[in-house]
């Protein structure tokens, strides 16, 4: 192996960034002890990565917020600060083909058949209002049965039984398409869930393209090599060869079981469900394995896991179409619904082109505020005072009705459609205003002085 795996993730991570590493080795609960620190954490501004070594009914570390940080992103993809979206595309429009070898880490321990037990496993609860203790990290991957072809997807999972788990295919992408099919085919399909791994190959099962492109030849791209894979058992699935567990098996779309309710994106407790089965057939798992978690909700590391790539996918299709465009931001306060997009006016007319381009492409997104190439769309505040400044409803907004929506948006209509709002709040070529200013020299002698002045301990 060349360190596509989590624990050497981990250890090189520490050694570089210790001050953004909290090892917890107090005792904490597996029932929303974690999801509380990370709230708690948050609510005082910080996203440290978090190492719990000591989690009740729980013989593994559990590692989480890996993602709750858009610096330390930058620094997995190694990007200049500010560069997130250009080093993303870069790295992924470079992608490697899949080396198999024989073994792995995640070979260490492999069990098949009437072995398999899921029971041992530390799912843990995240919230109160859940069904129960759910796989928050696992990435499905399945193979096109003719080209073989991967896809790699997010998709929650509660225990069923001993040997299978209940799941969603809410998202009704790819692996949803390819059980169809399997379905008009009279069979079942063979799927694997990854359960923890390089975040790289985690940033890549976030990836949003088509379905002849694999997303483990992203993974690659990101990682600089390609992404060293092991066949699984059964079905000879390739799956990380670096993985810390591996669940092998298959999901029949003529079974229906409950799943949910589950705390999602949109920060409520989500029953839409398409309510699958994953029948368990082997495990596979690395010694000494560690349990990743991703915290479920409107949390910053589960927002960031699907955002990033999208957001740098979105704004590379923007600027392609329109160059007036500089940067776009989808901000936690908007779950994935709403979206900042900053641009540079040459005629009246291209922020609201740039936004109808934008609603059109991103079936997620509910709201959409254009400004002016020097707000800093990262910035909550800077957006709203532009809109307050430069916003005027009669006539920079518009609205389109009637679209596909997210199957978890909780206001949705019950056909899946929704409404789209655009808001321009870019000053527009007729606007009077000098904006008020410090200057830099002024604003250095304060720095200078205020911090001969420490504040509240």
């Amino acid at each position: 192996m060349s360190g596509q795996d989590l624990s050497t993730f981990l250890a090189a991570y520490e050694r570089e960034h210790r001050d953004d590493v909290i090892t917890v080795t107090e005792p904490v609960s597996d029932n929303q002890d974690i999801t509380a620190v990370v709230w708690e954490l948050a609510s005082r501004g910080r996203h440290e990565l978090l190492r719990f070594t000591d989690v009740a009914g729980c013989s593994r570390e559990v590692v989480t917020n890996v993602f709750a940080c858009r610096t330390r992103i930058e620094r997995m993809l190694g990007a200049e600060p500010g560069s997130l979206h250009t080093r993303y595309m870069e790295l992924a429009s470079d992608p490697r083909p899949l080396k198999e070898v024989d073994s792995g880490p995640v070979t260490d321990r492999v069990t098949v058949g009437a072995a398999v037990d899921v029971g041992g496993l530390p799912l843990l609860r995240h919230f109160e209002t859940d069904l129960g203790p759910y796989i928050t990290s696992g990435v499905i991957v399945a193979e096109d049965a003719d080209t073989g072809c991967g896809n790699l997807s997010y998709h929650r999972a509660v225990r069923h039984s001993s040997t299978a788990l209940a799941t969603s295919l809410h998202s009704r992408g790819d692996l949803w398409r390819m059980l169809s099919d399997a379905q008009a085919q009279g069979r079942a399909l063979p799927v694997a869930m990854v359960i923890g791994c390089h975040p790289l190959f985690m940033l890549a099962a976030s990836a949003r393209v088509p379905g002849d492109v694999d997303e483990r030849e992203i993974a690659g791209g990101l990682l600089g090599e390609p992404l060293e894979v092991v066949r699984t058992p059964v079905h000879g699935l390739r799956v990380p060869a670096g993985a810390e567990i591996v669940l092998e098996g298959q999901i029949d779309a003529s079974i229906d079981v409950q799943e949910g309710p589950f705390g999602e994106f949109s920060g409520y407790s989500s029953y839409r469900s398409t309510r699958n089965l994953m029948e368990v057939q082997a495990v596979l798992e690395r010694e000494g394995s560690i349990w990743m978690d991703v915290v479920g909700g409107n949390s910053n590391e589960h927002l960031n896991l699907a955002r990033v790539p999208r957001e740098a996918e979105m704004r590379e299709k923007l600027i392609q179409r329109f160059p007036a465009v500089r940067a776009i931001h989808y901000p936690n306060s908007g779950s994935h619904f709403h979206c900042y997009l900053s641009i540079e006016q040459s005629r009246p007319g291209d922020a609201r082109q740039a936004m109808l381009g934008l609603l059109g492409w991103d079936p997620y997104l509910k709201t959409v505020i254009a400004v002016d190439a020097e707000i800093d769309v990262t910035d909550d505040s800077e957006v709203l005072w532009a809109l307050a400044a430069h916003f005027q409803p009669a006539r920079d907004l518009f609205i389109v009705d009637g679209l596909p929506g997210s199957a978890l948006d909780p206001s949705s209509l019950p056909d899946g459609t929704a409404s789209r709002l655009a808001l321009d709040a870019t000053r527009g070529p007729d606007f009077e205003g000098t904006r008020i200013r410090i200057s830099q020299q002024a604003r250095d002698r304060a720095r200078a002085l205020i911090d001969r002045y420490p504040g509240p301990r």
